[in-house]
């Protein structure tokens, strides 16, 4: 009999050359929007639980077979009995459930599935169907998890799901110690699967928020160097000051580090790839590329404005202030608010040592808070 367990660990191996490869954020312009099951999925383990949306119009057969086994309880007591620290756990092998029998895990459950080509990117959360190696219409019970992006398995596997909530669990399980295949020492078992009604999305901070609205808030970033406040002009830049309120009000610019410092010229920070800890799955959804909202106002000392690649519509989440005048910015990126308070903390944070443009010691956002008036 081939022992599969030992080619997938293999296979496996490749994912942690590529792990560390991506930044988190690379694609966060291209993050897809899927179309989700009414019900996701709950699989309780010893270490915790997780939650698991699926993709039925993107893999209807696997999506079926998965919540077919789910309500007969199937996979109650097998076991994740593979991982790579940081990378990928794999689970959902029937022959499991046997504690006497770890040579047969990783053979169980397959041939019963073909492939189902999607285009599903193997981001971190994503579950994917396990192969026979060298066989693509192998698949069956087995699944894996990325429990970060894996993006080098995009079209050789079948995604049909992603961790919705729980990636703490899934990090634990990946860093439990294993043996020189892999194969996890501790079991850790699925103790209990159902499914449950999808819950409605969140309400989106400022989504519509009146322009008139807008103009009564402030935001106020904290580092160590002191307090900046900033005020917006929401007639001109109406978008990015939603989205600048937005990412302050769910915390996503806490933890961001001011990460480009140029004397006399510019700061600029707030990029959620610096972000620790790491923004959660559900954070990303709310990135989303800006139009850009290009007006007459001045790149002055004091302004504030949205960073951007080559492309005019691509302004996401950065956003710089203006050390003195710069008119070669003028009208080529958004001006949306303007330093009130603390622009002292700002000159201060533009004399700090740095290598290139970047700051020798992290400068990062430590609380954001944002401010109404009458």
């Amino acid at each position: 009999m081939i022992n599969y367990r030992t080619i997938f660990r293999g296979l496996l191996f490749l994912a942690t050359i590529f792990s560390g490869a991506e930044r988190l954020c690379d694609d966060l312009k291209a993050l897809q929007v899927l179309t989700p099951a009414k019900k996701q999925v709950v699989l309780d383990t010893d270490l915790g639980v997780l939650v698991i949306e699926v993709y039925p119009q993107d893999a209807p057969n696997h999506v079926k077979i998965f919540q077919q086994r789910i309500r007969e309880k199937f996979y109650v007591g097998t076991t994740f009995h593979m991982a790579i620290p940081w990378a990928i756990v794999q689970g959902g092998d029937p022959l499991t459930r046997d504690s006497t029998n770890r040579e047969s895990y990783g053979m169980g459950g397959l041939g019963e599935l073909d492939r189902e080509v999607n285009t599903i990117r193997h981001r971190a959360g994503t579950v994917s169907a396990v192969l026979v190696p060298g066989k693509p219409n192998s698949a069956g019970a087995q699944f894996f998890i990325c429990v970060t992006d894996q993006v080098q398995l995009d079209g050789k596997y079948t995604p049909f799901g992603r961790v919705v909530e729980g990636m703490e669990t899934l990090e634990k399980i990946s860093n439990i110690p294993t043996d020189t295949e892999q194969m996890l020492i501790q079991r850790i078992e699925i103790t209990r699967t159902y499914e449950r009604d999808r819950p409605p999305p969140p309400q989106i901070p400022f989504l519509d928020t009146p322009v008139e609205e807008l103009k009564k808030k402030s935001v106020t970033i904290a580092t160590k160097l002191g307090e900046i406040e900033i005020r917006f002009f929401p007639e001109e830049a109406p978008e990015h000051v939603r989205q600048f309120l937005r990412f302050s009000e769910m915390g996503l610019y806490k933890g961001t580090e001011i990460h480009r410092v140029v004397p006399g010229f510019v700061i600029q920070g707030g990029s959620i790839a610096t972000r620790n800890p790491r923004p959660t799955r559900t954070d990303m959804v709310y990135v989303q590329p800006l139009k850009g909202e290009f007006s007459n106002r001045k790149h002055i000392r004091g302004i504030v404005s949205m960073a951007r690649g080559d492309d005019p519509d691509s302004g996401l989440d950065s956003f710089f202030i203006v050390l003195s005048p710069s008119s070669g910015l003028d009208g080529n990126y958004s001006v949306f608010g303007e330093v009130v308070r603390g622009i002292e903390t700002v000159d201060g944070i533009s004399q700090v040592p740095t290598r290139g443009e970047t700051p020798i010691f992290p400068i990062y956002i430590q609380d954001v808070r944002v401010n109404t008036f009458p």
